[in-house]
């Protein structure tokens, strides 16, 4: 009898512990839910109108609307606000654009020089960064696309502290310094100096900055644009690491504050999912190096473009590529450069022969 009363008792606390394992997983996943709610809320900047120019009598720029089954790219934009006046644009010191595919499950990664000299709607021709400042994000969305000749549904701001909040509260990301970074910056009393030395090592906010601004050698914003591609590769991937994935509340809080969206709430879950589903299958600069035509507008060097539709047929070219596929093996190719058959097929050949 006591050992029925022993089974008993243990199958009973068995069962009270997991009922409390169980009821505490889901305590937490609601916390969890109703919190990244929140926090996602408080980015919601669709329940306000999209700025415009400060300009009235400024055409207003019509937004593309994603319906969650097309492709979707969305605008990076990366200001520096120092010395702007409260409501002041900043230009965008770096340009990017995300792309998805909800098909394919296929991402890629545009950056585009920001000295990129094109048409902008209502204010001639200019470098591409001026864009933001001339029109705010309507402005800034349709140039880059129009040069990409993709549409352009959302977009994405954050100034130099908002970068460095990202990077501080998912702990830093561990990278490979390439080479000896130095810069100074007497703008702001040296806040913005950059003193990188070369190897793997953990990137807190600051010293993340430093890599992704970094542009002070022989190939200038071409190198730094990769930099950035690079590094913006490894922040997505540290991302959807299960322990982020459970502070994310505390991650959209932290920069919060620093960054500009049109993103609703749903969009933002939507295109959560999408991009937990997606693999990045490549980046590239834009405009590729084949294509640059440099030039010079009132003596200052800017970057041209030989060919614009040479540039959007490039663009879609890289949108059905994936660098992750290996590219199929040859067969066996001779010295004078002949495709032969395997060797064993060949001595077959040669035996019946």
């Amino acid at each position: 009898m006591r050992t029925q009363k022993n089974k008993k008792r243990r199958w009973k606390w068995f069962f009270i512990s997991l009922s409390v394992i169980l009821g505490a997983a889901v305590a937490f996943a609601i916390y969890w839910s109703v919190g990244v709610y929140n926090a996602l809320d408080n980015f919601d900047n669709s329940k306000n109108e999209t700025a415009t120019n400060d300009n009235p009598e400024a055409s207003p720029v019509p937004i593309p609307e994603w319906e969650g089954t097309e492709r979707v790219n969305i605008l990076l934009l990366g200001g520096d606000a120092r010395g702007l006046d409260e409501g002041q644009t900043a230009r965008s010191d770096s340009i990017l654009v995300a792309s998805f595919d909800p098909v394919t499950k296929k991402a890629h990664l545009f950056s585009v020089l920001r000295d990129t000299y094109v048409d902008i709607e209502g204010h001639g021709r200019g470098r591409i960064n001026t864009a933001l400042a001339l029109g705010n994000y309507p402005l800034a969305m349709q140039t880059v696309g129009d040069l990409l000749g993709l549409d352009i549904q959302y977009y994405v701001y954050t100034d130099f502290e908002g970068f460095k909040a990202l990077i501080d509260t998912i702990g830093g990301i561990y990278f490979d310094v390439e080479k000896d970074m130095q810069y100074t910056d007497n703008a702001d009393g040296n806040r913005y100096d950059i003193d990188l030395k070369k190897g793997y090592q953990l990137l807190d906010g600051d010293k993340a900055l430093q890599y992704v601004r970094f542009r002070h050698d022989a190939m200038s914003d071409f190198t730094r644009t990769e930099r950035q591609r690079n590094f913006l590769q490894a922040v997505s991937k540290e991302l959807q690491s299960t322990w982020n994935i459970i502070r994310m509340k505390k991650i959209l809080e932290s920069v919060q504050p620093y960054v500009d969206m049109n993103l609703s709430v749903r969009d933002m879950l939507q295109l959560g999912q999408l991009g937990v589903k997606s693999h990045v299958a490549g980046t590239t600069q834009i405009p590729p190096m084949e294509l640059i035509a440099e030039d010079r507008v009132g003596g200052a060097s800017v970057i041209g473009i030989s060919d614009e539709d040479d540039l959007r047929e490039y663009v879609q070219m890289t949108l059905q590529s994936d660098e992750t596929v290996p590219e199929p093996t040859d067969t066996v190719t001779g010295t004078d450069g002949s495709m032969n058959d395997s060797p064993d097929d060949s001595a077959v050949d040669e035996e019946q022969q």
